[in-house]
């Protein structure tokens, strides 16, 4: 018998004429977990949903042999019948059903033809303990974080007699701890048996747990390493991603140079009426022009909240204390407020608040600022399309033509549409929440050197990030939340990872 549970042979996808996957090979060892990465828009997520029946069989070319036998999966549920179950970035759970409602949902547990609802919850406790989740199952999905969510969606595939499990970008939304745990239930998962497949754009990730790593690239198999053979560095996995070497991933700036204080909040706290507490208290930071800013802090910590907090205000908090923008008093009611008074902030949640998927680049560069492409009210179409053309070009935007749905690009060309939508309203400070989260190192390296001619052009930018790598690569200061609090503020040359996560878990 094969020691591979996995093997797709020459396969090959095209969109309108354009090849997404060109004779691709990939292959899975039994027991093993093999990374799959690539930069965003490189084929990884097309080549998961032929795997997975979402381009059924007859709209690829090529071969899927899974356990020594071709498979033509016709639709989701025969690959799942198989035994492929694929776990992705944005998880299918129900947030209103319980934990165990979710395990079981298109699985129940059936006794006499009705459902058996406590043997569905005694398996479901059986489940989640297997993946060390410590919840009651009647627990709400709603009521549960971003890491015990990805446990249940775990655990729901466990209930599928799951033989190869694929996780797309699994810690993508995790902080560390909680990504630390995931690996290890990876771990113990392969230990029982169970094959997995990870794509991950977090190299550090891939490089502790991938026994092999493939490196797709433009839709062709570039090359398999193997972990025990010592193949699998940053510097390879980054080589053959992109094509070249990137010798520093965190561009330099040639000259640093700052001048007055475009923001500052003194004593600013933010009560949430909704949960009943401070989101952010006696909050003291201030950004000059032509400097960048790093937030850190753990999941929690308020930095978000803080962020909408002076950008217009949208959830409604409750606000005490100073803002001055330009060293003026400012009052920022509104989003709208805030735009007019030269701040822009990119969400970090960009496909379900930056961006409207179901339209075309152009209207979504657009939309921020129609009255500098409108005359009598009504919007120029040509300006559109150029103002549209410019930020494609400056900003590198990957598409066919700028009609292309946004929902069709890849996470990197995505985040760059979202940048470019509130550049046109021409900020003097940039709020940017998450910038890089879920895209590969090609297209970070190219955020970060964004980041710099923006600074250069004499903007300034306060960054929201969860890796510290980005935080101490990326920043002027750094500035460091714990359950709203500033509990420090460090210079970039005193700060380090340990200063960091001290002042954080203050």
């Amino acid at each position: 018998m094969s020691e591979y549970i996995l093997e797709m042979k020459q396969i090959t996808k095209e969109f309108t004429g354009v090849k997404a996957l060109s004779n691709v090979n990939f292959k899975v060892e039994k027991g093993k977990i093999h990374c799959l990465v690539g930069e965003n828009g490189a084929g990884k997520s097309t080549l998961m949903k032929v795997l997975s029946g979402v381009y059924p069989y007859g709209m690829y070319k090529g071969d899927i042999i899974f356990n020594g036998q071709v498979q033509q999966f016709h639709r989701i549920s025969d690959s799942v019948e198989t035994g492929i179950v694929i776990i992705y970035q944005e998880l299918a759970l129900f947030p209103d059903l319980s934990v165990y409602e979710n395990i079981f949902i298109g699985n129940e547990v059936h006794q006499t033809g009705f459902l058996d609802f406590n043997e569905t919850i005694v398996k479901s406790k059986e489940l989640i303990n297997k993946v060390n989740l410590k919840v009651n199952p009647e627990t709400l999905i709603k009521d549960l974080g971003v890491g015990k969510r990805q446990l249940v969606e775990i655990a729901k595939a466990l209930s599928k007699d799951v033989k190869l499990l694929i996780l797309d970008e699994p810690t993508a939304a995790l902080n560390e701890d909680d990504s630390e745990n995931l690996l290890d239930l990876l771990r113990e998962l392969k230990k029982q048996g169970i094959t997995c497949v990870m794509i991950s754009h977090k190299l550090k990730e891939v490089i502790a747990i991938a026994d092999k790593a493939t490196v797709i690239r433009d839709g062709e198999t570039i090359c398999t390493l193997d972990g025990s053979k010592g193949e699998i560095t940053e510097t390879s996995i980054i080589k053959n991603m992109v094509g070249r070497e990137i010798e520093d991933i965190y561009p330099k700036r040639k000259k640093k140079s700052y001048g007055e204080k475009v923001l500052e909040l003194s004593n600013w706290t933010a009560y949430d009426p909704q949960i009943g507490r401070n989101i952010a208290s006696n909050v003291n930071i201030h950004v000059r022009q032509g400097e960048i800013i790093g937030i850190a802090g753990l999941m929690g910590a308020g930095r978000t909240e803080l962020a909408l907090s002076i950008f217009g205000n949208s959830k409604g908090y409750k606000l005490q204390g100073d803002l001055f923008v330009n060293g003026k008093p400012a009052k920022l009611h509104h989003p709208s407020h805030a735009i007019k008074a030269g701040i822009a902030y990119v969400t970090e949640d960009r496909k379900g608040d930056g961006l409207f998927l179901l339209q075309d680049i152009k209207n979504n560069i657009s939309v921020s600022n129609l009255n500098g492409i409108s005359a009598n009210g009504m919007v120029n179409e040509n300006e559109e399309i150029k103002v549209a053309e410019r930020y494609k070009k400056s900003l590198g935007i990957k598409a066919a033509s700028l009609e292309q749905f946004v929902g069709n690009l890849s996470g990197g060309n995505q985040q760059k549409v979202s940048l470019g939508k509130w550049l046109f309203v021409g900020p003097k400070l940039l709020i940017l929440d998450e910038p890089t989260r879920g895209i590969d190192v090609g297209a970070k390296f190219e955020i970060y050197s964004v980041m710099n001619e923006l600074i250069a052009q004499g903007m300034s930018i306060i960054m929201i990030s969860s890796e510290l790598g980005e935080v101490l690569g990326m920043s002027d200061r750094i500035y460091v939340m714990n359950e709203g609090r500033i509990t420090g503020e460090l210079s970039s040359e005193e700060a380090n990872q340990e200063k960091i996560i001290e002042l954080a878990t203050e």
